[in-house]
């Protein structure tokens, strides 16, 4: 679909855009540890469009600023209702960039009472390696009010141990390509994931691996000694309201 620049704007100025959230579990027992907040378009002719297809074009069209400050506004008022589950926010370099983002995190945090504990921010190895010295303030100073930082993806870069050298990292999530490797590939995909854990463990990280859609791989994790698990075998990602269902009816999912 083409994206026009005014009709993305006026859909963050509408409040088109919708949360879902997809769990993130504890590899053992399957209880819910935190959520992902995952943006989506409800596009008045297209439906519910997927983040793939816009949010490059919010990047490309100087409006990634406003629908990052949206999502993560509308993720700590969602997770109000959900006291001791963590929340995990997507952010773009190039919201980072900005000289005010860790001003207006602050801001939208004392907005809505929500506790920079639970917040995690979510970004990418080429937000890491950016050598921008205002992303780097940014990210110290809103580590020091308790914010923590994942790297997303991880193990699809170039330089990922250097990246964990350079920063301060809270948590790795393993990217969902090592998930959907085929069973050819399967023994290399093992090797590489315990690698993954084990340096994670090391550097005492909280490890994450995303994309877990088969109980054979759930089981591989756990011996492997992953921290935490997120895909459809546990569940998809839904609406704040489903979600809230979802906890009232099943804290602890899947089996062991």
């Amino acid at each position: 679909m083409t994206i026009a620049r005014k009709d993305l704007a006026l859909a963050i100025d509408n409040q088109d855009l919708r949360l879902h959230y997809q769990p993130i579990v504890c590899p053992r027992s399957s209880r819910v540890l935190g959520v992902e907040a995952l943006v989506r378009w409800q596009h008045p002719s297209e439906g519910l469009v997927a983040p793939d297809h816009f949010i490059g074009v919010a990047e490309a069209l100087d409006l990634i600023v406003p629908l990052g400050n949206w999502v993560l506004r509308q993720a700590c008022v969602d997770a109000r209702q959900w006291p001791d589950l963590r929340v995990a926010v997507n952010v773009s370099p190039l919201q980072i960039r900005q000289g005010d983002f860790s001003a207006t995190v602050a801001a939208i945090l004392a907005e809505t009472g929500f506790d920079a504990h639970r917040l995690e921010l979510e970004i990418t190895e080429a937000t890491a390696l950016d050598n921008d010295a205002t992303s780097h303030d940014a990210i110290a100073s809103l580590r020091r009010i308790g914010i923590r930082f994942a790297l997303d993806d991880f193990g699809t870069g170039y330089s990922g141990l250097m990246t964990l050298r350079r920063f301060p990292f809270d948590k790795i999530k393993i990217d969902r390509a090592f998930m959907d490797m085929s069973d050819g590939e399967g023994g290399d995909a093992t090797v590489i994931l315990d690698f993954i854990i084990r340096l994670g463990t090391a550097l005492g990280l909280t490890v994450t691996a995303e994309g877990v859609e088969a109980r054979d791989q759930q089981d591989r994790l756990v011996e492997a000694g992953c921290d935490e698990l997120q895909g459809f075998l546990f569940a998809m990602p839904m609406s704040a309201t489903d979600l809230g269902l979802f906890l009232a009816g099943a804290r602890t999912i899947g089996t062991a």
